[in-house]
């Protein structure tokens, strides 16, 4: 099947007239302002801004785009800090995703030690300040094509706030942005080079919160309720519930709130959970187990529960028509190449880490089709509406785990910058392929419906449900 696909785009290009010399100015159009965008993913770095409040974020990137000669559409789904830019007109539409939100508790310095920033409190562990920038470099790119009359039909940018944990994408697909769309691609930093028809985690999030009284935990401990006895119960019962879930479940959970003194019995205490599946519906029924664990945890302490559903995700449906190209193009753009002075903070770096991998590694492109990757992300509900594609680069040393400081250090040196270029080359040429394939644009929607069957997209979101907002701030209730 990849042979014949490949095969299928070289014929293609020679009957349609195609110039290969326009295809492969792409890459030098993102040298050339590479450095320009660095420093925009420098930016978006320091300023490290949390889910749905990355203003200063969204408002560089769209302004960049604009600047560019796009058309920008900012507060797209309700959302303040998502947009869409877009050139051309017609199809084949092809859309490409950027990210830009910090995670809490990575504050990090660029140094190859544990060094926090005291400026931020939040990091770019995932490195999404290098994801929305050589997303945003890529269809500047094409747009500059479509300008020249090299290509036709319509590229556009999707601005997408909040991926850790706040499902931007999937109120964007609520609101029909996708629509038009024939094929979306995206891409994610990583330690490796890896692409295919990888699938990820389905997720719920929400927030179990306790409301019980307040009283002196000494003398007059009778009349207190304690709301953080109930997150230890809530905890316990999940605890439990792990041994009687399907294989490959992840439940996890952070305490986000659970009283300021020992004296004083909590009146208020909160628990943030995440629950994790390969299918979607296995995370639906698990979703209902796990609020029956808050519920009995309400009820042995006698506090009130009040549930703050944060969004749910679906996985990713692969799509190995479009992978396969994408796997192509960054084989034939790798060039990743380590400095001697990289070298340097890479060891060193690397002796914070348990497991450290040979710095070769980047040098190759794994191939991860056909497997589920452990994390999750919104990208998922698009690839059920749209045909889509995604790959990684390696932005970070070879062995770095994400979301950890050793990412957020990573991600503010020059290592990061030559993993993001070589991400903005892979997505353009990638774009352009499709641009110019339309039988492959229909063999990736044809896919998409094979691997439907008789099943059709359902967000796992509540009905209803708005965007939080607020889901970063501790102080919301």
């Amino acid at each position: 099947m990849v042979q014949r696909l490949q095969g299928l785009i070289v014929v293609l290009a020679f009957s349609q007239g195609i110039c290969f010399a326009q295809r492969s100015e792409l890459p030098k159009a993102i040298e050339k302002r590479a450095d320009t965008d660095w420093q925009t993913a420098r930016q978006i770095w320091q300023w490290a801004e949390p889910g749905y409040q990355e203003r200063k974020s969204s408002a560089l990137l769209a302004e960049q785009l604009e600047q560019a000669g796009l058309k920008v559409t900012r507060g797209v789904a309700n959302i303040p800090t998502a947009f869409t830019a877009e050139y051309g007109s017609g199809k084949p539409v092809i859309g490409i995703l950027g990210e830009y939100d910090a995670l809490p508790g990575l504050t990090q310095n660029a140094v190859p030690y544990r060094e926090p920033n005291p400026k931020v409190t939040y990091g770019h562990g995932c490195g999404h300040h290098l994801f929305g920038v050589a997303s945003a470099a890529a269809t500047i790119a094409i747009a500059e094509q479509i300008k020249a009359g090299e290509l036709q039909g319509t590229v556009r940018f999707y601005g997408c706030p909040a991926e850790e944990g706040g499902s931007a994408k999937v109120f964007m697909v609520r609101e029909g942005l996708f629509k038009d769309c024939d094929a979306v691609l995206h891409w994610h930093p990583s330690s490796q080079n890896s692409a295919g028809d990888r699938s990820s985690l389905a997720r719920m999030a929400v927030k179990f919160q306790f409301i019980g009284r307040s009283a002196h935990a000494a003398g007059a401990p009778e009349h207190g309720r304690s709301a953080l006895d109930a997150v230890e119960l809530t905890n316990f019962a999940a605890q439990l519930l792990r041994e009687h879930t399907p294989d490959f479940t992840r439940i996890h959970h952070v305490i986000t709130a659970g009283g300021g003194a020992p004296n004083v019995v909590p009146d208020f205490a909160e628990v943030y959970y995440y629950i994790r599946h390969p299918e979607g519906e296995v995370v639906r029924g698990l979703y209902e187990r796990l609020v029956k664990c808050a519920q009995a945890g309400a009820l042995g302490t006698e506090t009130e529960l009040k549930i703050r559903f944060e969004g749910g995700i679906r996985e990713i449906m692969p799509n190995n028509t479009l992978a396969q190209i994408a796997k192509k193009n960054l084989e034939e753009l790798n060039d990743l190449k380590y400095t001697d002075e990289e070298i340097q903070f890479a060891l060193k770096l690397q002796a914070t880490m348990p497991h450290a991998k040979s710095l070769d590694e980047i040098h190759q492109v794994n191939d991860r089709s056909g497997t589920i990757g452990k994390g999750s992300t919104d990208v998922g509900d698009v690839s059920w509406v749209v045909p889509t594609t995604g790959f990684s680069t390696a932005c970070w040393v070879p062995g770095t785990p994400g979301h950890s400081w050793q990412a957020v250090a990573c991600g503010g040196t020059k290592i990061a910058k030559k993993g993001m270029v070589l991400a903005a080359k892979t997505l353009a040429v990638t774009a352009w392929d499709l641009f110019e394939s339309p039988d492959v644009l229909r063999a990736a929607n044809k896919e998409l419906k094979r691997r439907l069957g008789d099943g059709e997209y359902q967000s796992l979101m509540q009905p209803g449900q708005k965007p939080p907002l607020d889901y970063r701030n501790p102080a919301s209730r």
